[in-house]
């Protein structure tokens, strides 16, 4: 899970504190006050038959709970600077929480995109198993000892190394198998 209720509950109010008088945070938080209890008490109280798209009661408890602390901290955060309105700008907690969530969600991002790309990656990669006659196969395993390789490193070398023309036509320049060959291709 990328994002706690606290995470969620941050954001949340921050958005919807922006420009609320003292007054209108205290509504906030009463309101809360009673949300939190509801949820809590309908998680003590018997099951009932929810649909299959229904909030779940316990993470709706979680989340009411963090958003009483979050609008309770916004409150205690007017009383403390005197100010009449919520600005988000003037909280430097609540400044360096966004700042923080906004990183994490950067890296999220980031790391989906490189999972992807490594994916895109991984579907063009070929893995193939080849049977060779007796007479090639000797053959390969003959340049993979002089190369100091595996018949699968010479192998990959070769497929690595073939061409097709506008024809349709396959071919392989000549070419020397090792561990520290590189094409002008590969640069």
């Amino acid at each position: 899970m990328i994002w706690t209720p606290e995470d969620v509950a941050r954001s949340q109010v921050r958005r919807q504190a922006a420009g609320l008088t003292v007054r209108q945070v205290d509504e906030a938080v009463d309101t809360a006050v009673v949300r939190e209890r509801e949820t809590r008490e309908e998680l003590r109280s018997p099951a009932v038959r929810r649909g299959p798209f229904a909030a779940d009661p316990e993470e709706l408890a979680d989340r009411w709970a963090a958003l009483l602390t979050e609008w309770r901290r916004v409150a205690a955060h007017l009383a403390a600077s005197g100010a009449g309105a919520y600005d988000a700008d003037q909280d430097e907690l609540g400044s360096t929480w966004a700042r923080e969530r906004e990183e994490r969600r950067s890296t999220v991002l980031r790391d989906h995109a490189a999972r992807m790309e490594r994916r895109r990656e991984e579907r063009d990669e070929l893995c193939a198993e080849l049977w060779l006659d007796a007479a090639t196969g000797r053959r390969v395993r003959a340049a993979a000892a002089r190369a100091g390789l595996t018949p699968h490193e010479v192998l990959a070398q070769l497929a690595g190394r073939v061409t097709v023309d506008d024809d349709g036509a396959v071919s392989v320049a000549p070419f020397t198998p090792g561990r520290t060959t590189v094409t002008s291709e590969e640069r």
